[in-house]
């Protein structure tokens, strides 16, 4: 199954999510863990497409999501710098989802930097994703919220 960008490009647009999880970690430098994927379910009888997926961008996997569900995922922080974000960039998405791309995109940048080792980082990176995938979130234990927060999601 050969598939063209623009199609990929439609069809994520429906059936995609940009995740960005914040976890407590004792063993990372700032004590947090940020884990970034790019994700695609499919019902199991149409596997073929997350296959092709994996094929077009040459990087991720597909396994077993849940019962008879699978998923593409894609979580390495070089493939989805170098690989996902530009293609997206390039095929824009048009639904409203778009708008949680972008701060996919800002976090995996903050990251690039260096960022989600220091907590008042990993404090950006949050202010950036708590609304993300329609979801507010409450900020992670151990990481106090400053009351004069003054971070704006404008900084890139």
């Amino acid at each position: 199954m050969q598939l063209h960008p623009e199609w990929i490009s439609g069809f994520t647009d429906g059936e995609w999510t940009f995740y960005v999880g914040i976890n407590a970690h004792a063993e990372m430098t700032a004590g947090f863990q940020i884990l970034p994927e790019f994700r695609v379910v499919q019902h199991e009888r149409d596997v073929a497409v997350l296959y092709a997926m994996k094929s077009y961008f040459g990087c991720g996997v597909v396994r077993k999501n849940h019962d008879t569900r699978m998923e593409y995922r894609v979580r390495s922080l070089d493939h989805l710098l170098h690989i996902i974000i530009p293609f997206f960039e390039a095929h824009p998405l048009h639904t409203k989802k778009s708008a949680d791309f972008h701060s996919f995109a800002r976090v995996l940048r903050k990251m690039q930097q260096g960022k989600h080792r220091t907590k008042e980082g990993i404090r950006e990176i949050f202010h950036i994703v708590k609304g993300m995938n329609r979801r507010s979130r409450a900020l992670p234990d151990g990481l106090d919220d400053d009351p004069d927060d003054t971070h704006s999601n404008d900084d890139g």
